[in-house]
Order: structure tokens, then C-alpha cells, then sequence
């Protein structure tokens, strides 16, 4: 199994109104975080790091978004497929620093293809949820390929 299609399994698990999401916590759980944090922490590099987990495949085991920036084989945003790519965006207001900054605000998740000036990215945390939402394709930071798979 590709790490894109286990990722499409999870499509729709959410934070809880009440209380928080077990399987939200237990992926933050797998970048160091302790078990009980919340499931309002950022968790969109957590939940990236937990389908690697479960495909034994190169992971950051941090929940900064930007340490994907560090990981895999550095694949050009033309060459990117739906598989085991992921995406790393910036994230926030205002200039925001480029890829050489790992300590900064970002986003990541699986690349889902393009449309438009969009890039399609399927990841958590993406409006509180797991889903496949549209980014700008000018707020790429970088794609990495997790795995020598062609």
C-alpha cells in the first residue's frame, strides 16, 4: 500500500467538539508529544508522520511542519505524484521565509495533484479535519519523495 492511499482511508477524522481524538493524539504522540495533548494542537505534520509510521517509511518524527523539509528525495513540484510525495507550504501572513528556514510556520500533507494555480494536498488539520484541500501552488516550499518506488 502507498502512503497516499492509506491517507484516503482517514479522510474525514476530525477534532472533537467534546473531548479529543484518540487517533489525533496518538499520531502527535508519534512526534514526541504526550499522549493526553490536545487535539487543537497543530497536528497536520503528525498525522504525515503517522501514515509513514504505519508503512515503515522515512518520517521527521517532529510535528513542525517545515522538518519535511529534511526528509526524502527532493522531487520538483512538476515531477510530483500522487503516492508517496509529500507537500511543504508556507504558512501565515506576510512574507514568509523560504525553504532554507526550517524553524518557521508551514503546512504538509500528500500531494493530490494539481488544478489550476492550485496544488491539491490531502493531509490533516486541514479545517480542524483529514481531507483534500487546494493551496496555492506559490506557497510551495518543497516536495519530498518518501519512497524509491517509481
Amino acid at each position: 500500500m502507498r502512503a497516499f492511499e492509506l491517507a484516503n482511508r482517514y479522510i474525514g477524522i476530525h477534532e472533537l467538539a467534546t473531548g479529543d481524538h484518540p487517533l489525533i493524539q496518538w499520531w502527535l504522540s508519534l512526534c514526541g508529544m504526550p499522549t493526553d495533548v490536545t487535539d487543537e494542537t497543530p497536528w497536520c505534520s503528525a498525522f504525515v508522520n503517522g501514515m509513514a509510521w504505519e508503512l515503515r517509511l522515512p518520517r521527521s518524527k517532529s510535528a513542525a511542519a517545515r522538518s519535511w523539509l529534511a526528509v526524502g528525495e527532493v522531487i520538483r513540484l512538476e515531477q510530483a505524484r500522487p503516492a508517496d510525495d509529500v507537500v511543504i507550504l508556507k504558512r501565515g501572513v506576510g512574507d514568509q521565509p523560504g525553504p532554507e528556514v526550517l524553524n518557521a510556520q508551514g503546512h504538509v500533507g500528500f500531494f493530490a495533484g494539481i488544478q489550476n494555480d492550485h496544488v491539491m494536498v490531502l493531509g490533516g488539520n486541514q479545517g480542524d479535519a483529514v481531507c483534500v484541500k487546494p493551496f496555492p501552488a506559490g506557497l510551495v516550499l518543497g516536495v519530498r519523495r518518501l519512497s524509491g518506488i517509481v
